[in-house]
């Protein structure tokens, strides 16, 4: 997996961080530096603990089902994205609390990067050379999204919730294809 790769997964992967970031943003009577800093930290690092693990995890079961890995990458990927895409149409507003503090943002921040995990476990299987550049990569992404999704609330709103979530489910399901695409001979 090459960097522009990695760099559009971790782009699709912080949609979800973006989304809650821009709720926050909304539910803030003032946001500050400090409200974009805190919610970049949180969703960046939690986005880039959760692949690390799921590398972790999945390195253990690699050499049972190396003959699958890309039907596991494709059928994970193809499903959070689809997921997310599902959730993008959802009619629902979600109820985000305006607090920062640790209580309100540990469950975000969890809730925003199972996804991760799961793009961890298929990193494994896809061999990818440098795991730490990956979960950099991630982590660094998601922050940046994060802290100008809570400064953009305010202006964005709900439509862009809608379609952050949309986009980044598109970029997982593409993804997801081009590796089986890949895999299949496909492409080149």
């Amino acid at each position: 997996m090459g960097y522009i790769e990695l760099l559009i997964v971790a782009v699709g992967l912080s949609m979800d961080a973006f989304a809650v970031s821009v709720c926050k943003g909304l539910a803030t009577r003032r946001v500050t530096l400090g409200h974009a800093a805190t919610a970049g930290l949180w969703f960046g690092g939690f986005q880039a603990l959760m692949p690390l693990l799921g590398w972790l995890v999945g390195v253990r079961f690699q050499t049972f089902i190396t003959s699958l890995d890309h039907w596991i990458a494709f059928v994970l990927l193809g499903l959070l994205g689809a997921n997310m895409i599902r959730e993008s149409r959802g009619d629902e507003d979600e109820e985000v609390e305006a607090s920062f503090s640790p209580k309100a943002m540990f469950p975000m921040a969890l809730a925003t990067s199972i996804d991760a995990l799961t793009v961890g476990i298929t990193f494994a299987f896809l061999q990818v050379d440098n795991i730490f550049l990956a979960v950099s990569m991630i982590g660094v992404v998601t922050f940046l999204f994060s802290a100008v999704g809570v400064k953009a609330g305010a202006v964005v709103g709900q439509r862009g919730k809608s379609r952050a979530e949309l986009l980044g489910g598109l970029v997982l399901v593409l993804m997801g294809v081009k590796i089986l695409l890949e895999h299949l001979g496909v492409l080149g």
